[in-house]
C-alpha cells in the first residue's frame, strides 16, 4: 500500500509517534474541554499503552450542545437553506475527508486496532461515499399531492425534525459518524453526536472539517463521554430524535428513555447473529470458503453483520471446513500500523476478556474447537485474539445465540431447507443473512422464510456490482433494531410529515 499522493510507502508508526492527541468537545463551532469530573483513559489496542485521556462530557455539556443545536434549527441558518445548497456543503465535506485520508486512517487504526490498510481502503472511502450519497439524495424526498379540484388542494410536505442526537458504536467510528451526519444534515436538522468513549479520535476532527466545508456553527456538535452522556441525550426534552448504532441491550434502554421523556423518535441499528447458510449445491466451495472467512473475521469479527454462524448442509461439511480452516490459518494478528497486516487487534482489554469468555463458554458447553491459531501476539500488551472455529455447536449454546462481536465462528449442521430456516431464526436477532445455492427457487423461498433485514445470495469475499454505499435501505428485524438506514427511505426518517389542505 502506498500514499496516493506521492507513490511512497507510509511509515505509519512514525506518524503515530509524532501525533499529539487532544480530545475536545465541539460545541457551537468551538473545541472545548469536557466539564465532567471523571477522567477517561484510553489504552492503545496495539500495545496496551495509554493513547489519550480526557475529561468526559457532563450534563452541562449536553445542555450547551443541545441549546446550540436548537438555536441553529430555529433561526434557520441551515434548515431553511435550499436543499441543493445543503448538498453542496456535504459534497465539499466528502472531498475534504478524501483530502485528509491519511490523517483519518491513522486515527481509525490507532483507536480501534484495525489494520491501517483497511482504514485506508475501506473506512475513509466509505465515509466519504456516504456523504456523497446523502448529498445526491437530499433533494429526492418528494411530497405528494391529493384530491386537486377547483376549490381545494391537499398535499403532504416533509420538514426537518429539528435536533437529532446521534449515538454511535466503536467498530467503525468514522463510517458510523458519516451515516448519522449525512442524513441528519442533508435533511436540514441540527445534530449532537456522541461517539463511543472507546473511540473518540475522529468525530471532533470531522466536525471541524464540516465547519470548513460550510456547515454553520451550532449545526454539528460533538460530546465525548460514556453512558451518562448518551442517557442525557436520550432523555433530553429538546432532542427530537435519537439515531443509534450499537448493542440491542443499549437500544432497549433508549426505548425506555424516549418513552419516559418526550416520546422522541428512534432509529435503532442494533446487534446481529448472522447465519451463513451453505447448501450442498453451492457453487465453487473455494469461493464459498473465501466468503465465509471474509464475512466472519473481517475487522476481527467486530461487525454487527458478521456471519458468525456457519450452517452447512450434510454432504459438503468436511470439504468446506477444510477450505475454511485453510483460509483462516492465514489470518495472524499483526501490528495494526504495519502495511502488510491484514488482521489486527480488538478495541479494548475489556472487550478482549469478553470474547475470551465466549470462547471458554463454547468449550465448556461441549462445542469442539477445530481451529485455533497458536501464534504469539505481535506486540506485548496489545488486545489480540486470533480466529477460533467451533464445530458440533448446538442452537442453545451461548456462542450460537449471543453476539460475540469477535473472531469466533460457530458451525452447525442442517438437513433441509426447513431445518436451515429454523436454525437461522433461532436467535433474538434478525439483521442479516447469507445463502449459498444454485437453486434460485430455494434462494427465494429461504429469503421469504428468514427473519433478516438484509439477505445476500451467493455472496463473495469481494462483491462486484450492485448499488453503491448508502443506496439500499436496510433495517433489522426482531431485536436487531427499529427503522431503516440508507437510501431515500433512510433520509425520510429524519423528517416529519405535515398534511396540508387548502380550501378556496
Amino acid at each position: 500500500m502506498h500514499s496516493a499522493e506521492a507513490g511512497r510507502s507510509v511509515d505509519w508508526v512514525a506518524k503515530a509517534g509524532a501525533l499529539r492527541i487532544h480530545i475536545r468537545n465541539f460545541i457551537g463551532g468551538r473545541l472545548l474541554a469536557g466539564e465532567g469530573a471523571e477522567i477517561l483513559h484510553k489504552s492503545s489496542p496495539r500495545d496496551g499503552r495509554e493513547l489519550y485521556s480526557f475529561a468526559v462530557g457532563s450534563q452541562q455539556d449536553v445542555e450547551s450542545a443541545v441549546a446550540m443545536a436548537r438555536r441553529a434549527s430555529v433561526d434557520g441558518r441551515w434548515s431553511r437553506l435550499p436543499a441543493d445548497r445543503r448538498s453542496e456543503v456535504l459534497y465539499r465535506l466528502a472531498a475534504l475527508l478524501a483530502e485528509h485520508a491519511e490523517e483519518f486512517a491513522l486515527l481509525e487504526s490507532l483507536d480501534t486496532g484495525k489494520p491501517i490498510k483497511d482504514a485506508v481502503t475501506f473506512d475513509v472511502p466509505r465515509a466519504s461515499a456516504t456523504f456523497r450519497f446523502s448529498a445526491a439524495a437530499g433533494d429526492k424526498i418528494a411530497g405528494q399531492v391529493y384530491g386537486v379540484d377547483a376549490n381545494s388542494l391537499s398535499y403532504q410536505t416533509r420538514r426537518p425534525l429539528g435536533v437529532v442526537g446521534g449515538i454511535i458504536g466503536w467498530n467503525f467510528p468514522l463510517v458510523l459518524a458519516a451515516e448519522k451526519i449525512g442524513p441528519a444534515l442533508v435533511t436540514g436538522n441540527s445534530l449532537v453526536l456522541k461517539p463511543s468513549e472507546l473511540t473518540s479520535l475522529s468525530a471532533a476532527r470531522l466536525a471541524e472539517l464540516a465547519l470548513e466545508a460550510g456547515v454553520p456553527e451550532g449545526v454539528l456538535n460533538v460530546i465525548h463521554g460514556g453512558p451518562q452522556v448518551g442517557a442525557a441525550l436520550a432523555r433530553h426534552q429538546d432532542v427530537d430524535m435519537i439515531t443509534f448504532t450499537g448493542s440491542s441491550r443499549t437500544g432497549k434502554l433508549l426505548l425506555v428513555a424516549a418513552g419516559e421523556s418526550n416520546m422522541k423518535r428512534l432509529m435503532l441499528e442494533c446487534g446481529g447473529k448472522a447465519p451463513n447458510i451453505v447448501f450442498r449445491d453451492a457453487p465453487d466451495l473455494a469461493a464459498v470458503a473465501d466468503g465465509i472467512v471474509a464475512r466472519a473475521f473481517w475487522n476481527q469479527g467486530q461487525v454487527c453483520t458478521a456471519s458468525s454462524r456457519l450452517l452447512v448442509q450434510e454432504g459438503v461439511r468436511d470439504e468446506l471446513l477444510r477450505l475454511v480452516i485453510e483460509r483462516a490459518s492465514a489470518l495472524h494478528p499483526g501490528d495494526p500500523l504495519r502495511e502488510q497486516t491484514s488482521y489486527g487487534a480488538l478495541v479494548s482489554s475489556g472487550h478482549r476478556e469478553k470474547v475470551l469468555g465466549y470462547i471458554a463458554s463454547g468449550e465448556h458447553e461441549g462445542a469442539r474447537a477445530i481451529y485455533r491459531a497458536s501464534t504469539s501476539d505481535p506486540l506485548a500488551g496489545g488486545f489480540y485474539v486470533a480466529p477460533v472455529i467451533f464445530d458440533q455447536v448446538s442452537m442453545t449454546q451461548r456462542i450460537a445465540q449471543e453476539e460475540v462481536f469477535g473472531p469466533v465462528l460457530s458451525v452447525l449442521a442442517f438437513r433441509d431447507e426447513e431445518e436451515a430456516a429454523r436454525i437461522a431464526n433461532s436467535t433474538i436477532y434478525g439483521l442479516s443473512a447469507i445463502l449459498w445455492t444454485r437453486d434460485l427457487g430455494r434462494a427465494h423461498r429461504l429469503s421469504q422464510s428468514i427473519d433478516a433485514g438484509w439477505i445476500v445470495v451467493n455472496a463473495t469475499a469481494s462483491p462486484a456490482g450492485g448499488p453503491g454505499p448508502g443506496v439500499l435501505s436496510i433495517g433489522g428485524h426482531k431485536q436487531s433494531g427499529i427503522g431503516v438506514e440508507g437510501g431515500v427511505d433512510g433520509l425520510k426518517a429524519y423528517t416529519r410529515e405535515s398534511a396540508i389542505q387548502l380550501f378556496v
